[in-house]
């Protein structure tokens, strides 16, 4: 267990101090550290390889973005110019060795904004980050609200055990006396052989949601830990799921917004395509006969782009690009306008299963048990069958199991609504 902790210690070396708690084997023997849910988002957010792929992609787009003003290589050759095809004897005729230098000269503002258009795609790949982490935090916490249940489903199911052992223990000591019949013995050890399946079968979902949080963690599958049972999940704080928090809160709008800056940014450079480059060429010429004088030639360059053969493309790139601006405007609408009827139907389920809970726990299970309780006294007095009290006690177990469904489903559904409403 030390060579295993100390392993992953070096492994995770490069984290930073705040995730060094989810070391979560302890050194000694096997007993599991506790691990909160917040410690377990920090290390999902610093270690979720989907997440560094984003990150990679905005560092890219921000290294693309630095040389978007730059200019064309500048151009050398050398060369003969205006030698003649045969020989001659005239000085003037024998020609000339040429080098030549050119370089053009971009117009600025296409620079400029080719510059601010790159810089756009890192912002939308931040976004897009964001987008994923949201998602990724959602499942980081489902699958702890679920482990959480199941934790109380383990101590409800333990208590269960020990009730239907009790049971049987007290029919075993009547039986020699006839004050318990045969059957419902084996009734009530089919019972507990029942619960001992659950508990099983509880145990397995335990470590599947331990190893949903080991994957979101890119830790390895059999990496164990236990985690906070006494966490509180927060009230809930209802919101109006207005058009402008949506659009402020959510990263997949962000993600729209920041398309359609990049789609302007774009647009403008391809406006921009209107606008004259320049080039300037210099040569200079060296004399091959003698008596001729060297020479150089300096030449000014300015395309025309306006000409209605050049510029038919960036006027149709450039109203294209409106056609997907406007597009993805419409896309906008759209999307806030499902969030407000996904938070909308959330936030009414969240309050009928907060209802359906404090029925559960104020009034339907306190009076199961007092129904268990008082035909188990009556049992021990013997004024009542064993059946009757197995039957009382299976309703206990089967509804208290439906009230914890219930607790996960609430759970999971405040998951849903902030995931919506992208809160932390």
């Amino acid at each position: 267990m030390k060579t295993l902790t100390r392993y992953w210690m070096l492994d995770v070396g490069y984290w930073k101090i705040a995730t060094l708690p989810i070391l979560f084997l302890v050194s000694t023997g096997s007993i599991a550290q506790t691990v909160s849910l917040d410690s377990i988002l920090i290390v999902v957010k610093e270690r979720n390889p989907m997440l560094k792929n984003y990150n990679q992609r905005a560092e890219a787009m921000t290294a693309y973005a630095q040389g978007g003003k730059s200019w064309m290589a500048p151009e050398v050759g050398g060369g003969l110019w205006m030698l003649p095809y045969k020989s001659t004897e005239d000085p003037r005729d024998q020609g000339q060795i040429m080098l030549s230098v050119q370089q053009k000269f971009t117009n600025p503002r296409k620079l400029r904004a080719n510059q601010g258009f790159l810089e756009s795609k890192a912002a939308i790949e931040q976004a897009s980050g964001n987008y994923i982490f949201n998602e990724l935090r959602a499942q980081t916490k489902t699958a702890y609200y679920q482990w959480l249940v199941l934790e109380k489903k383990r101590k409800a199911l333990k208590e269960n055990e020990e009730i239907i052992t009790l049971v049987l223990k007290v029919s075993k000591l009547r039986y020699p006396y006839n004050q318990s019949k045969l059957g419902n013995i084996y009734k009530a050890e089919a019972r507990l052989s029942e619960i001992q399946n659950m508990m099983l079968m509880n145990d397995n979902q335990i470590v599947q949601k331990n190893i949903v949080l080991n994957q979101l963690m890119n830790l390895p599958n059999n990496f164990r830990f236990a985690i906070d049972t006494s966490l509180q999940v927060k009230k809930l704080i209802a919101e109006d799921a207005d058009t402008i928090s949506l659009a402020e809160n959510r990263s997949n709008v962000q993600r729209i917004d920041k398309s359609i800056q990049s789609l302007k940014l774009n647009q403008a450079l391809e406006n921009y395509q209107s606008r004259p480059d320049f080039n300037i060429s210099f040569n200079h010429m060296f004399a091959r006969g003698t008596g001729m004088p060297n020479q150089f030639m300096l030449l000014g360059m300015i395309s025309i782009p306006i000409a209605p053969w050049s510029s038919k493309m960036y006027r149709a790139n450039s109203n294209g690009l409106g056609k997907e601006i406007e597009a993805m405007k419409y896309e906008r609408a759209s999307l806030l306008n499902e969030l407000r009827g996904m938070a909308s139907s959330e936030l009414n389920e969240i309050m009928t299963l907060n209802k359906q809970i404090e029925n559960y726990e104020t009034r339907i299970i306190p009076a199961l048990k007092k129904n268990y309780e008082t035909l188990m006294i009556a049992y021990e007095e013997n004024k009542e069958e064993l059946p009757v009290v197995i039957d009382a006690w299976e309703t206990l177990n089967t509804t208290q199991m439906q009230y914890l469904d219930t607790v996960q489903k609430y759970y999971e559904t405040i998951v849903s609504y902030e995931k919506i409403l992208e809160k932390e």
